[in-house]
């Protein structure tokens, strides 16, 4: 078991749910995703989320995966390990059971199916925290609306001490994040989702990390230090080739899917016969596929320059 015994800080990677032609889960690859980042020395793994398809998968899917992620870290990387479910009961009952396996941390997303108060929305993430003595981080992805702000951090951390991260995903957050950690008191830390893109400029905000690909993950790392180390001109620099790869394949979630999972392949992490995307999925053309290898390709060679894995 890999409890939890230090703040999250930097880079925090999805794993993909890696597939193979017959749409079946390929263990052993996600092994080794989940191997890879702790090489990196990340601070954690999160899975399985939007972009490792949970959606696509079964309730027994899940377990699995989270089972075999925290095998595979094997006490060298914290996996947090997300329970999500549109009933609070259901993701509460899942929240137990991935503690039960030996997960460091427990995520959720807030249900954002249909439009619910502010009030409803903290019940339901009362229920899923009080279901668990792990910290607790909420998601709210809300491409529909705002996402929830400082009030609902701070009712929600004095109801629930194990609340302990927030992960959000909006454009121009630098005053919503400073008046989160200030209602709050600090007693929560806020992490940038959307692959990282708006890393530069949230970090003087305060935020505690990010939650991007894996195909980019100890790039961002990097990214990341320096950055946090003053070192400005160089963070920019090696952003700015990351960039346009995550604005190009967040333009649609499931075009995401296709992209981070050649990428990794391209980077030598997945093998080629487990980067399929199990359907209902968007379904790339070869334009867009061949682009989406152009700015992969930057990526990778940016990977070479640094000596990082890249192929």
């Amino acid at each position: 078991m890999t409890q939890a015994t230090h703040p999250l800080q930097g880079v925090v990677p999805v794993v993909p749910t890696p597939f193979n032609s017959d749409e079946a889960i390929d263990f052993n690859a996600l092994a080794d995703c989940v191997r890879f980042a702790a090489d990196c020395r990340l601070s954690a793994v999160c899975l399985p989320a939007y972009a490792s398809e949970f959606y696509k998968l079964s309730d027994a899917e899940r377990r699995e995966v989270v089972q075999m992620a925290i095998r595979a870290a094997d006490g060298r990387i914290a996996v947090m390990a997300q329970a999500n479910h549109p009933s609070a009961r259901l993701a509460a009952d899942l929240a137990r059971d991935y503690e039960a396996l030996g997960a460091s941390f427990i995520s959720f997303a807030l249900p954002r199916q249909f439009a619910l108060k502010e009030s409803d929305l903290l019940d339901y993430a009362c229920t899923i925290c009080r279901a668990t003595k792990l910290p607790v981080m909420v998601q709210d992805f809300n491409p529909g609306g705002p996402t929830v702000g400082a009030e609902f951090a701070r009712r929600l951390v004095d109801a629930c001490p194990n609340f302990r991260y927030l992960k959000l995903e909006e454009p121009l957050m630098d005053a919503k994040i400073r008046a989160i950690l200030d209602g709050a008191e600090r007693r929560i830390g806020v992490l940038e989702g959307w692959g990282g893109m708006y890393l530069l400029d949230l970090i003087p905000a305060g935020i505690c990390g990010l939650i991007p690909g894996l195909g980019v993950a100890d790039l961002l790392q990097r990214v990341w230090e320096l950055a946090r180390g003053n070192h400005d001109q160089e963070a920019t620099e090696i952003f700015q080739v990351l960039l346009p790869q995550i604005l190009y394949s967040l333009q649609h979630t499931e075009l995401f899917n296709w992209v981070e999972k050649r990428l990794l392949a391209a980077r030598g992490i997945l093998s080629r016969n487990s980067t399929y995307v199990r359907r209902a999925t968007w379904t790339p053309d070869e334009p867009i596929l061949r682009h989406a290898d152009r700015v992969n390709a930057d990526v990778i060679e940016l990977a070479r320059r640094l000596g990082m894995r890249a192929g």
